[in-house]
């Protein structure tokens, strides 16, 4: 459920021999703006064996929303914060030290974070120095060896960490947590009574699922006392040493445990060592050159020595119990480490500058291959589209395919359009097109590159790459041109279909995975593959379903609802007021789909029902190469013909940003996608379908394509014939006027949409990256084909490398001519000549003239 001003939030504050910092920090959350009718304050105080009870209940017993709750004993930052959030009624547990202030915006800007996916289960604040110039936490950190440490501290605050973004743990100064989740993982734990216990809990989350985020707007004041001291830094040093040692032995898999464990223990020694001061061969026997020689039992060692020693002992302790917890948590487990590791930040960072102990670190960390361990695949993501805040089909694609793939490893997206959007997950970078010096940067550090469109066909780099590639066709280009290439005349048109072809064959001859979006387009694919040899023994031998070679993945949607922030239609657009009953077609016009009835439909019904609005969200396309097309004009035309332009129909005459489009579909009533019965439609995966299934519309399409199938099947709304204007048209007034038709509509879309989520979407490609591998007739091992040899004894090629060398020419007359005998003598026919020639003799005699 999104989190709105009436949720209520409990803060928990521990008090420990600090009631003037307690008392001031609950003051300052009164001008916290959030309603006090929906904030809880939990004081707890921490058995601090002075007059802090009285003061507590003196000053703060008569505020209604304030609890106290007192601990007989000191029970430790986790214990006292858990015992605080037992008593919280709360739907989010916040946790703020005493001796810090919030800043206005704490609460909500938090738990805004909250709403970017039900996964995320934490989210910590930024926190600066009590004057608000310093960082105290903007981002944690964890190394191999199981100790914490926050980065950029005591930096003033420039701004750079202004990005929400996902975080392997929040300083438990300033922390939010989903109070269920909290419960169901078992809180703090309370074995580590103070420090790492919140790098601890954020681990936990994150290899259970859920996510921990990082809030920028919701901030902090720390004054840090620095209340250790009077207690001694060795206390602090043990356990410091004691709770990294157990932070290992719980959270990490049986396999990166094996590696961390024995390290960081042969590291705690070293540093213990370089501590002390000591020479640790004063022992060594070869030493020994008499009674004189004899260690003075009276030598001091440095009690950060000895606490090294202690921790480490109190660990072997506590195994029996850990032991427990970690096969519980072991078990239930869903993130592996390797896609936790992004998390960590510098994993090799040494924490202690001594040169005694860096060189032994080094030795750890060689002998014990933890920088191997630690290391993750590398997969370069390739679009042409404009990566930015307004993103068409290709584009939005690529950047879900690398945020799935960010999970488990680096990624760099990468396009020759504009690339102006960030992402905290992965890199985002522009390349200048046929740049092949560019290109082959990115190549090389790559381990495995997913691409579309044209991108083999732009950069002779990937041609000749030998990693591994999967090629994502959801998209039939070629069958679209059938469409799109239509109003451009017969020559250019066959062109267009050619050209698309081309660069088509190409991918299904290179790749080493594909990716398409039904079944349907399946089936078509093999087809393609099977004409081009890949459909062989090798392949079907590694897999007779073949679904190791091509897989369905098709577009999917966030997870998390769609929120309304701000008015986009209902009295902003001039003619459509907050009463009209709206209709969304959720995306671009293009050729193939069927405006024209659309239009008739809607000019039929607001014949009877003059508060219909039909409302086309977009006519820019995002991306500056892709030219308006003819269809556009002709509904505009037909519109006004019609009498409803600017009454019952209207354009969007700029592209959304993807980050706006929630607030257009929660605004309407009803979506809509009508299209023709042809080949294209056979084969498409209508991707605003999906945005209509994540607003929980009711969806008004034609029949014939995978989604115009589902719509009917499910109960989502009305399937119609094509070009039935009146079928449409009542259609429309039916999920439109009818309360309960829409109800049951969209009751039946909240059930099914939960199968197209973009993470079960692209589970077979966030598969295929885990391990990547050569397709079988590719690989180096395969079987080589038996070649015929020729009259002169030289070996001859295979009709699928003379292809290849002729399709991977430069485009021209030249080019064609090749192709043309190629398929002539490779038995495809006289007319496959022809029709090349004449393709190419036109286009030829175009540009000429011209045209």
């Amino acid at each position: 459920m999104p989190v709105s001003s009436s949720t209520v939030v409990s803060v928990v504050i521990v008090n420990f021999r600090g009631t003037d910092d307690t008392l001031e920090c609950v003051a300052r959350l009164n001008d916290v703006e959030w309603p006090s009718a929906q904030l809880e304050i939990i004081v707890v105080e921490n058995g601090s064996g002075d007059d802090s009870p009285e003061r507590l209940k003196a000053a703060l017993g008569g505020q209604s929303n304030v609890t106290i709750v007192q601990s007989k004993e000191n029970l430790g930052f986790t214990g006292g914060s858990n015992l605080g959030a037992s008593r919280a009624k709360g739907e989010y547990v916040a946790f703020l030290n005493n001796d810090a202030k919030p800043g206005p915006q704490w609460i909500s800007k938090a738990l805004e974070q909250f709403n970017v996916s039900p996964r995320v289960a934490a989210v910590g604040s930024k926190v600066l120095d009590w004057d608000g110039r310093a960082i105290d936490f903007v981002q944690g950190s964890l190394t191999w060896f199981g100790m914490g440490y926050k980065d950029r501290v005591t930096e003033v605050d420039d701004g750079s960490f202004g990005t929400p973004k996902d975080l392997l743990f929040g300083t438990g100064s300033a922390l939010f947590v989903r109070k269920a989740v909290f419960d169901e993982v078992g809180g703090f734990d309370e074995r580590l009574f103070m420090f790492y216990d919140d790098v601890d809990l954020g681990w936990r989350l994150n290899i259970l699922g859920y996510r921990v985020r990082f809030a920028p707007e919701s901030i902090v004041y720390h004054k840090h006392h620095g209340s250790m001291k009077s207690f001694g830094e060795y206390r602090e040093m043990y356990l410091l040493e004691r709770n990294a040692l157990m932070l290992l032995f719980k959270n990490l898999s049986d396999e990166s445990l094996a590696k961390f464990l024995p390290g960081a223990l042969a590291l705690l020694a070293r540093r213990a060592v370089a501590k002390s001061g000591l020479d640790s061969e004063m022992f060594d026997i070869r030493r020994f050159v008499g009674a004189d020689d004899e260690f003075d039992p009276e030598t001091p060692v440095s009690k950060d020595t000895v606490a090294g020693l202690f921790a480490l002992d109190q660990f072997v302790k506590e195994l029996p119990e850990l032991q427990t917890t970690r096969d519980d948590l072991q078990a239930r487990r869903t993130k592996t480490d390797a896609d936790v590791f992004r998390l960590f930040g510098d994993i090799f960072k040494p924490l202690f500058g001594d040169p005694y102990y860096l060189e032994g670190f080094r030795s750890i960390v060689d002998a014990f291959d933890i920088r191997e361990h630690t290391e993750r695949s590398k997969v370069l993501v390739i679009t042409g589209d404009a990566i930015g805040d307004k993103m068409a089909g290709p584009a939005m694609r690529a950047w879900k395919i690398s945020e799935a793939l960010s999970e488990h490893s680096d990624v760099r997206l990468l396009t020759w359009n504009v690339a102006n959007r960030r992402s905290d997950a992965f890199d985002v970078t522009r390349v200048r097109l046929q740049n092949e010096h560019e290109m082959k940067q990115h190549e090389e550090w790559a381990d495995v590159i997913v691409f579309q469109g044209h991108a083999l066909h732009h950069f002779t780099t990937l041609k000749k790459s030998q990693k591994i590639m999967v090629a994502d066709l959801y998209d039939p280009m070629h069958l679209e041109q059938l469409e799109q290439g239509r109003e451009w005349g017969l020559a250019q048109w066959k062109n267009q279909v050619a050209s698309a072809t081309d660069v088509l064959n190409e991918q299904l001859l290179r790749a080493d995975f594909f990716l398409c979006a039904s079944e349907r387009q399946r089936l078509f694919w093999l087809g393609q593959l099977a004409g081009l040899g890949r459909i062989n023994p090798e392949n079907y031998a590694a897999d007779e379903n073949l679904e190791k070679l091509i897989a369905i993945a098709p577009f999917g949607m966030d997870s998390a609802p769609p929120q309304h922030v701000r008015k986009a239609i209902r009295g902003v657009v001039p003619g459509i007021s907050e009463d009209d009953k709206v209709i969304i077609w959720g995306g671009g016009i293009y050729n193939w789909f069927d405006t024209m009835t659309l239009i008739r439909a809607v000019a039929r019904l607001a014949e009877t029902r003059p508060d219909v609005r039909l409302f086309f969200l977009g006519v820019a396309h995002p991306n500056p190469d892709v030219p308006e097309m003819a269809i556009v004009a002709k509904t505009r035309q037909l519109a006004a013909e019609l009498g409803v332009a600017g009454k019952n129909v209207f354009f969007n005459e700029q592209w959304v940003a993807l980050d706006d489009r929630a607030n257009y579909l929660l605004e309407a009533d009803a979506g809509v996608s009508t299209h023709y019965d042809h080949i294209e439609t056979t084969f498409s995966f209508r991707t605003r379908i999906l945005d209509y299934m994540w607003a929980n519309l009711p969806i008004v399409t034609t029949r014939g394509d995978s989604f115009g199938d589902l719509v009917g099947a499910e109960g989502m709304g009305v399937a119609v014939p094509e070009r039935d204007v009146e079928a449409l048209a009542d259609a429309l007034e039916l999920v439109l006027y009818d309360a309960e038709a829409a109800a049951a509509a969209r009751e039946s879309v909240a059930r099914v949409r939960e199968d197209f989520t973009w993470e079960k979407a692209l589970a077979p490609l966030v598969e295929f990256c885990r391990d990547p591998h050569v397709a079988p007739d590719r690989a180096l091992e395969s079987t080589p084909v038996i070649r015929i040899k020729t009259m002169k004894g030289k070996v001859a090629k295979s009709s699928e490398e003379k292809f290849h060398e002729i399709a991977n020419r430069r485009h021209g007359l030249g080019r064609d001519l090749a192709l043309a005998k190629h398929y002539v003598t490779e038995g495809g026919g006289i007319e496959v000549l022809r029709g090349k020639v004449r393709n190419r003799l036109a286009t030829v005699r175009a540009s000429k003239n011209g045209l």
